[in-house]
């Protein structure tokens, strides 16, 4: 017996013609027809006796749509509490800061829009520290770069970011071409992280594929003291498009690397999802959607949204 055979009967016996009803529900007479039947076939007994004035309920098609309305009742009660119960919880989501300056603030939005009953906890830091984090379970989810494949983790590949050099205008060997390549930057004055982070591992093994090495002038860990660098004119970087978003920094060039190195992989990873609250389940599928649509409308430049 189905719930669709119920809301049938109920509006069978409410309009007291097949027809109307078949109206009402926006289905053909014959359909509904067959549904009635099937449902009479079903509790072996006649539910409805047909005339030419139309159909009205036997005894026994009276004591049935009592309880059917009793039932759907309770089914669309149920539907309304689901509807209305707020999610709520603690959720904590690790981020490097790269990633933080174009994901946090628009996460942050579609999370209070989405379920202004859960807190949300923003950790910004590095990848690796993240990962230590998540491996204490003292983060949900985070968005890292490289996973450790033998963590029971759930992994999902999330975007790769294109590398850019990124200088202040009037920069002493500024490359002439729109998209250089790496081996045409060795003269040029760069501030980069140190090894400890993993975009300095990927800047070198690009640098290394293309037979080559950086001329490193000064090494910054942190995003905000390293961008002031820049746009202090004293070096060039090499971070993904994310690193110039925030505001004041509109003034700064920025080229996509040519070399095919040049890239790094963003992975969306959580706890396994048996580990996982409903309100951190649904803050992953948020941090999914609100990337695609950076990625989509262009305020993540420089990036390939992972669909799959």
């Amino acid at each position: 017996m189905e719930l669709r055979q119920l809301r049938y009967f109920v509006q069978v016996v409410e309009s007291g013609s097949l027809t109307q009803a078949a109206a009402a529900l926006g289905v053909v007479t014959s359909a509904l027809s067959q549904q009635i039947s099937r449902l009479e076939s079903e509790l072996a007994t006649r539910l409805l006796q047909r005339g030419p004035a139309g159909v009205r309920p036997t005894d026994a098609g009276l004591a049935f749509w009592r309880q059917a309305q009793l039932a759907l009742r309770h089914v669309d009660e149920a539907g309304r509490a689901a509807r209305l119960a707020r999610l709520a919880g603690h959720v904590s989501v690790g981020l490097a800061s790269t990633t933080a300056s174009v994901l946090g603030l628009p996460l942050l939005k579609a999370m209070n829009e989405r379920y202004p009953e859960v807190r949300l906890h923003l950790v910004e830091g590095l990848s690796g520290h993240l990962e230590v984090m998540l491996n204490a379970r003292q983060l949900d989810l985070a968005i890292l770069f490289k996973v450790d494949a033998a963590r029971r983790w759930s992994v999902t590949p999330l975007l790769r970011e294109h590398l850019f050099l990124i200088g202040a205008p009037g920069l002493e060997g500024w490359p002439r071409q729109a998209r250089p390549r790496l081996r045409e930057l060795t003269a040029l004055p760069l501030v980069l992280p140190s090894a400890r982070h993993n975009l300095r591992g990927v800047v070198d093994a690009a640098f290394a594929r293309s037979r080559c090495a950086p001329h490193v002038v000064a090494e910054v860990d942190g995003l905000a003291l390293l961008m002031d660098v820049v746009a202090g004119g004293l070096a060039a970087t090499i971070q993904p498009g994310a690193a110039a978003v925030r505001a004041g920094q509109a003034a700064l060039r920025r080229l996509p690397l040519q070399d095919a190195a040049a890239h790094r992989p963003n992975h969306l990873v959580s706890l396994s999802d048996d580990e996982l609250s409903p309100a951190a389940l649904a803050a992953r599928v948020v941090v999914r959607d609100v990337a695609r649509q950076l990625v989509a409308d262009g305020t993540w430049p420089g990036t390939d949204f992972h669909e799959s």
